[in-house]
């Protein structure tokens, strides 16, 4: 089996592709890659705490390995973190990364361009599938998630803490991906047919951060 790294944020579409990865039989996960800021000590963009990360790569049995940026982190800076953490795992015979991206074209050539300059390849195992499809086969699973950050631009910040079930994806406005692609909104996943044992979690104090994202802070219990 090839060894590869696995791109993992922590929500729904991580835990969909690794599901479909390890289903397949085809990969070894040499380790979990996820981008944490420094400043919160939390996985960027979903504001959850590195805590729950690690209880996470605990429950899944990977090893985590934690690429650190600044809060106001360049491309430059994050691009030269990754580089660093990428050519390591390069060196010990991991060629590619495994992704969770569904329909994104733009940030799919990024990867890959990125990649490339290192002499690696991207992963793409639930590309293209409807957000529909995979939505409903999340939950048909067993898949267990909650929302943990709204863009207020697309989505009202109530829906933030809302876990995610039939009723959460019915509820959901017209042009809103029910997947979230677009980023209107991320999740935090705590049990599921990938996982040895739930990762246990109460909803703690709600945030507004930038006059835009909405965060339900996940407190470790």
């Amino acid at each position: 089996m090839d060894n590869v790294l696995f791109s993992w944020s922590g929500g729904k579409d991580s835990a969909m592709a690794l599901y479909e990865i390890l289903a397949a039989q085809q990969y070894q996960v040499a380790a979990l890659l996820t981008t944490v800021t420094e400043d919160y000590q939390r996985i960027s963009m979903h504001g959850v705490r590195r805590d729950l990360l690690q209880r996470q790569a605990d429950s899944l049995g990977f090893p985590l390995e934690e690429i650190m940026i600044s809060r106001q982190s360049s491309n430059d800076e994050y691009e030269s973190r990754m580089a660093d953490v990428l050519v390591r795992y390069q060196e010990q015979g991991v060629r590619s990364v495994v992704f969770g991206d569904i329909f994104l074209e733009d940030l799919k050539v990024y990867r890959e361009k990125n990649l490339a300059r290192l002499g690696m390849k991207g992963i793409f195992p639930i590309w293209k599938r409807t957000s529909d499809e995979l939505i409903h086969s999340f939950i048909r699973l067993g898949f267990k998630a909650i929302i943990v950050c709204v863009d207020t631009k697309t989505l009202d910040g109530s829906f933030a803490g809302r876990v995610i079930d039939e009723q959460f994806v019915s509820d959901l406005p017209k042009g809103v991906d029910v997947c979230g692609e677009n980023g209107e909104f991320h999740s935090f996943v705590s049990e599921g047919p990938i996982f040895k044992k739930k990762i246990t979690y109460k909803p703690g104090e709600a945030v507004l951060r930038e006059g835009r994202f909405h965060y339900c802070d996940l407190i470790p219990v």
